[in-house]
């Protein structure tokens, strides 16, 4: 078996069938014999750009391990579902089980505390760009 990140967009006029459709789409890796290593629902976004005139859609991303033929049979789900926007199938090398980059700033977020600032990529020193002050 092989290891794959989904992500999926769905219809934001469907966003109150997301529980289900996860529920249906991870029954269907178990039967298959797969493991489901992290689901993140990321809730409603804004689209970069329009999508059937849609602006905003509800984005899911699952890490799986799984066999062709129940992937197969996923992205068809996918196809074949109106309320499924757009989805991407990467296949990944190992499982992946810590929080993505989204459900962190998520979590951040939630708790109140400061978002982590970057660090100036120059140091401290205005002498580093050759600025004479």
């Amino acid at each position: 078996m092989r290891h794959y990140e989904i992500v999926f967009l769905v219809h934001p006029d469907q966003s109150e069938q997301v529980p289900a459709m996860i529920e249906r789409y991870r029954g269907m890796i178990s039967a298959g014999g797969g493991t489901v290593h992290r689901l993140e629902d990321w809730g409603r976004r804004q689209l970069t750009f329009p999508i059937s005139k849609v602006h905003k859609a509800h984005y899911v991303l699952l890490n799986v391990e799984t066999d062709q033929k129940t992937l197969t049979e996923l992205t068809g789900a996918f196809r074949f579902s109106d309320a499924v926007l757009r989805h991407l199938v990467v296949n990944m090398d190992e499982p992946v089980t810590e929080p993505s980059p989204m459900a962190k700033a998520a979590q951040e977020e939630k708790e109140g505390g400061p978002r982590a600032r970057r660090e100036d990529s120059f140091g401290g020193d205005d002498d580093d760009m050759g600025v004479n002050a």
